[in-house]
């Protein structure tokens, strides 16, 4: 699929991510201790094949789940497991894509389990907090080094950082296609946007530094520093004057 998508494949990509924000609606209360991060994963694929649609996560370069769970320090790609029992005041990553009509849509959100002191939530809101902006700027026109610098102000104004190694990118009729959106960078500078465009911006922001590592089996990220990390992804559509969330 072309970078710019035609009307429609837009009208899909819509479908795909309103039914993939069906699949998080509520999932907020799930999140609770005791729960195991496979009960969730089941859950969600659950609600995936009852659309009916395919988990898109599922057997992707081998990924053995439909969502990617992480918990605490773990930034992304957490495989979900029946031992792993979530915690009270665990900060709980949940990413999530799904196929329909042969495209794709994917979505990350971020809870705490239980009570939280509000350093949690507050390292959430960040994530959430420039994921949104860079979303909005994503207008024709507007440079990647734009977006990545306005997420990596906001972050860091709060005392936080944002993790390089992982970035947004292009979403279409593959899960992962062209452009890279980073979460950091100079303004007015790098790649430019162009209306009609898909992308997913998600920004994975560190309580302590931006550093990560893979662990031993070969999916889970972590900080390096063992600090807590918050993640937020959304699709936007890129727009005349202005990025159009699509995931709702």
């Amino acid at each position: 699929m072309p970078l710019i998508k035609t009307p429609g494949e837009i009208e899909k990509m819509k479908k795909a991510g309103h039914e993939l924000f069906r699949v998080m609606e509520g999932l907020e209360e799930k999140v609770v201790p005791g729960i195991s991060t496979l009960e969730l994963n089941d859950l969600i694929e659950e609600r995936i094949r009852s659309i009916p649609a395919t988990p898109a996560f599922l057997g992707y370069n081998g990924f053995p789940a439909a969502a990617c769970i992480s918990l605490n320090e773990e930034v992304v790609h957490g495989i979900p497991d029946k031992k792993r029992i979530i915690a009270e005041g665990d900060l709980v990553k949940i990413d999530v894509g799904l196929i329909l009509e042969e495209v794709y849509a994917d979505m990350a959100r971020s809870y705490v389990a239980g009570t939280d002191n509000g350093k949690k939530q507050a390292l959430i809101e960040a994530a959430k907090a420039s994921c949104e902006r860079a979303g909005e700027l994503s207008s024709d026109g507007a440079k990647l080094g734009t977006l990545g610098s306005e997420i990596q102000q906001i972050a860091e104004s709060r005392g936080f950082s944002v993790v390089r190694d992982y970035v947004g990118h292009g979403i279409g009729e593959h899960l992962h296609e062209d452009p890279q959106v980073p979460n950091y960078g100079i303004r007015d500078t790098g790649f430019a946007l162009k209306e009609g465009m898909v992308i997913c911006i998600e920004p994975m922001v560190n309580a302590g530094g931006f550093a990560v590592s893979t662990r031993a089996d070969g999916w889970t990220v972590e900080t390096k520093d063992k600090s807590l990390s918050a993640h937020w992804e959304n699709m936007y559509l890129v727009g005349k004057d202005r990025g159009i969330r699509i995931n709702i």
